[in-house]
């Protein structure tokens, strides 16, 4: 019994002095329950929607307030035109519009049944369809009010139109998701074991002793997984247009001048994981780890960021494939260009170039 005490309080003494596993084991689970308490969830709330109001009643002025005024939906624009709600789409600004047409507030007060035009985007087909149950039961709250105020009340039905998924086909929005979690896993893991690797190996001391500067070496370190990430991530493309049948409709140099400075940012990230490890082992866990469930959670790939508590929308920030994933099927499947995601491409060039000069001087320190 005395020799088991002994080897339990060698393991215990072993563990404390690895802070890594420490944290991992007490940290971890208390991370886990809340971000996924918060995050998964299959409620949408704070859709951004633009109203084409034609009849500019009372009648219609109470329904869009009723539509603004719930949890699920947030009035954006009041859109003056046909034209403009293609251009409300392609800016990202709506992914619901309403036309209301003009003789709406007549047929409500002569008992005729009106016809409303629901225009939603429906790249994910799963959120498109929850936003029209959601528009609906809107509608048929707000026309039981209607009948509760004025005793009576002509039927609202609601004509959808399907923008860029119109076969609702699930693919169209989960393989761009895809394509970006699987470079930020592969990029940020092989690079992170690369300095490590040298660390374990003992072959550190070799180029400590070399003329480059640390500068010189990160970027070195970083340049064949750039290129590997870049051939990678092209025959993605490759078998998501040809074999899962997915649309690439809009340029392709778009696409690929995205993909190159998304897989800096990845390859960035693990190179500042591998940086602060001394272990290959160490580094896989942190990358694998750390990164999964960010990639997962909070890049839009499968929850709504939107409709997470404020902490963890302000977290997804720092996450770069939230900056990827969204604009790669904006071009892929909308069919937009270079234009509609420049922002998102300046985030992660941000991202990219903090991270590379942090690992840099990270790695001057150990010198």
């Amino acid at each position: 019994m005395k020799q088991l005490i002994s080897f339990i309080k060698k393991e215990i003494y072993h563990i404390i002095r690895d802070p890594l596993t420490l944290s991992i084991m007490l940290i971890l689970p208390v991370l886990l329950v809340l971000i996924l308490g918060f995050a998964v969830t299959t409620e949408i709330r704070n859709t951004p929607v633009a109203v084409f109001d034609r009849s500019k009643t009372v009648e219609s002025q109470r329904l869009i307030d009723k539509i603004d005024g719930n949890a699920y939906f947030t009035l954006v624009n009041n859109l003056h035109s046909e034209s403009s709600i293609e251009k409300s789409f392609q800016k990202g600004e709506c992914k619901l519009a309403i036309v209301i047409p003009s003789d709406f507030g007549q047929n409500l007060l002569y008992r005729e049944k009106t016809n409303i035009q629901v225009i939603v985007d429906s790249s994910d087909p799963n959120e498109g369809s929850t936003l029209c149950s959601y528009l609906q039961l809107v509608i048929a709250q707000y026309r039981k009010e209607l009948i509760n105020l004025q005793s009576h009340s002509g039927a609202i039905n609601t004509e959808i139109k399907l923008l860029y998924n119109p076969q609702m086909k699930g693919m169209y929005s989960i393989v761009p998701g895809i394509i970006g979690m699987i470079m930020m896993l592969i990029c940020a893991s092989m690079t992170s074991i690369s300095i490590a690797r040298e660390k374990e190996a003992g072959t550190m001391e070799i180029l400590l002793v070399s003329p480059l500067k640390p500068a010189q070496i990160v970027l070195a370190k970083a340049a064949p997984y750039l290129f590997i990430s870049l051939v990678d991530m092209v025959l993605c493309l490759l078998l998501a247009r040809f074999v899962l049948e997915i649309p690439v409709l809009g340029n392709v140099w778009s696409i690929m001048l995205l993909s190159l400075i998304y897989t800096l940012s990845a390859i960035a990230l693990g190179l500042l994981i591998s940086t602060v490890s001394q272990t290959q082992q160490e580094a896989m866990v942190t990358s694998g780890v750390g990164l999964l469930l960010p990639t997962m959670l909070l890049s839009n790939l499968i929850f709504p960021i939107d409709s997470m508590p404020l902490l963890l929308r302000l977290f997804s920030y720092i996450v770069p494939a939230r900056w990827f994933i969204d604009p790669l099927r904006d071009i892929m499947i909308k069919g937009l260009g270079f234009g509609a995601i420049w922002f998102e491409f300046l985030i992660l060039l941000s991202i990219s170039t903090i991270l590379l000069f942090i690992s840099i001087k990270k790695f001057k320190n150990r010198l």
